[in-house]
């Protein structure tokens, strides 16, 4: 694409004009913003959001992938038939593709992949996904079979996932510092603490990406962030960390401001197993202790929509128990009585860096307040917060916002970081995986948000509203977050 020119010819002149820069190519680099940088770079060994953000659809692909609108489209499947009894999953690869290092990919790299996701010694961090997968057959080198134990409805959708994705087994054990993918851009090189930078694949089996390169710049402070679009220095911040500025970058021209939707349910964390927490009258307290309206106004400067389970407002199935854990100083001080706590107690709120955990934890540790209970405030770096939180579930409460897509399943996991225990819903999650019938499985899931809002199992808070800012001149960034990605591969300038 070339910015409009005019030109009066005479003779050779035109090749001067050209020389001097009479004619000027679009620009077809891009730098983009991002408040975490990942810890590593291999999708399916971390749970860090940030890891997708740069490697989704960019660098790595699977079988199946998710569109803008939240779709389940065909990656590096061609296409798929599915048998009468909902068992065997037929896979049609697509053709001439290679890795960015140039060795051909094939339907034994699918089948290294999935099952080395789905290992029993595996890291991933969505290890469910893969549970209903009995065997993978690779039939030729573009065919892959997939048999399951038991019909899974949800098994396309589960493919589409970063944890999901294919590698070959020559190079997966770079992914982490220097991934090898399939995707439109490759990996340049990773300056910690600062960027990592893509390059356009110029061997892509598929729609070319219009960038040549493409720069993830890390800026963890709002303040700082404000400042370096209004320098230049970013392009977009696709999830603009500052919603106070909004309003300002909407009145200038310079910019364009999208506020869309986001898979992240923003929840109070909170230690199911740790006293007092594994008392559920404690939790219920704490539930109504929490304003959700002032943590929305107060953290995110209104922009965010109220939630009482662990399920997506967007989505068809979501049903409303904000009523049912609503504020109430009053009753939430009588539970903490019937507990046993009726001066309250001591605990700790352990906070990530992005500004709706540290605005929202410093709100909610003074309405706990108000109740007896006393949250002292660790802010942590990301790295701390996997290591203490997630992994270490040393923590009583915390704050964060769970992008992934539909994750309902991960209440069904006992060993999870909030660490809930419930042989009921681990049966119905697992009863959910078997069922195909779309009317049943809404039913079962609006149970099981029932059965997590009825248990407190957590504070929910709000769902995370996708703020982003870009130069007026970028098209094609995602308005809404149906997964965790900064998909770059429609992304170009209108000059």
């Amino acid at each position: 694409m070339f910015r409009r020119f005019s030109a009066v010819l005479f003779g050779l002149t035109i090749s001067a004009m050209a020389i001097s820069g009479g004619a000027q190519a679009a620009q077809t680099d891009i730098t983009i913003g991002m408040q975490l940088e990942p810890p590593n770079l291999d999708p399916t060994a971390g749970a860090a959001a940030a890891i997708d953000e740069v490697v989704y659809a960019n660098v790595f692909e699977g079988l199946t992938r998710f569109g803008s609108d939240g779709s389940v489209k065909p990656a590096l499947a061609e296409s798929w038939e599915i048998s009468d009894d909902g068992l065997t999953y037929t896979f049609k690869l697509q053709s001439g593709i290679t890795f960015h290092d140039g060795s051909e990919f094939n339907a034994e790299d699918v089948k290294f992949s999935l099952d080395r996701s789905r290992a029993e010694n595996s890291t991933n961090a969505q290890k469910q996904l893969f549970d209903s997968i009995d065997t993978i057959e690779v039939t030729d080198p573009e065919t892959v079979v997939i048999t399951l134990s038991a019909p899974n409805g949800a098994l396309l959708f589960n493919l589409a996932w970063g944890d999901a994705i294919v590698m070959s087994p020559d190079t997966f054990d770079m992914a982490k510092t220097a991934p090898v993918g399939t995707g439109p851009f490759k990996f340049s090189r990773w300056v910690q603490g600062d960027r990592i930078e893509l390059e356009k694949n110029p061997d892509y089996w598929g729609t070319a990406a219009k960038l040549d390169k493409v720069t993830f710049k890390f800026i963890s402070e709002p303040t700082a962030a404000f400042a370096a679009l209004m320098a230049g220095d970013v392009d977009a911040f696709p999830v603009y960390p500052a919603p106070e500025n909004l309003a300002q970058f909407e009145a200038d021209p310079r910019f364009s401001v999208v506020v869309g939707s986001t898979e992240g349910e923003t929840i109070l964390s909170t230690n199911n197993k740790q006293a007092p927490f594994d008392n559920k009258q404690v939790r219920q307290a704490v539930a109504h202790a929490i304003n959700r309206q002032e943590i929305i106004d107060g953290a995110m400067f209104g922009y965010g929509t109220p939630i009482g389970t662990h399920f997506a407002p967007h989505h068809p199935a979501y049903k409303d128990f904000t009523a049912d854990s609503a504020y109430d100083v009053e009753k939430a001080k009588a539970l903490l009585k019937e507990a046993g706590f009726e001066n309250g107690f001591k605990t700790t709120l352990k906070l990530p860096p992005p500004s709706y955990a540290r605005r929202g934890g410093e709100i909610i540790a003074a309405q706990l307040r108000q109740i007896g209970i006393e949250a002292e405030i660790s802010n942590l770096e990301w790295a701390q917060w996997l290591e203490q939180v997630f992994r270490g579930k040393d923590f009583g409460l915390t704050i964060v916002s769970h992008t992934e897509p539909m994750d309902i399943g991960i209440y069904a996991k006992p060993d999870y970081y909030f660490q809930y225990d419930n042989k009921d819903f681990q049966q119905l999650i697992s009863d959910l995986a078997l069922e195909t019938d779309e009317e049943r499985r809404t039913a079962m899931l609006q149970q099981a948000q029932e059965v997590i809002a009825g248990d407190y199992v957590n504070g929910y808070l709000f769902q995370l509203a996708k703020t982003g800012v870009a130069n007026a001149k970028i098209e094609g960034l995602w308005e809404n977050s149906p997964t965790q990605a900064n998909d770059m591969t429609e992304v170009f300038w209108n000059d």
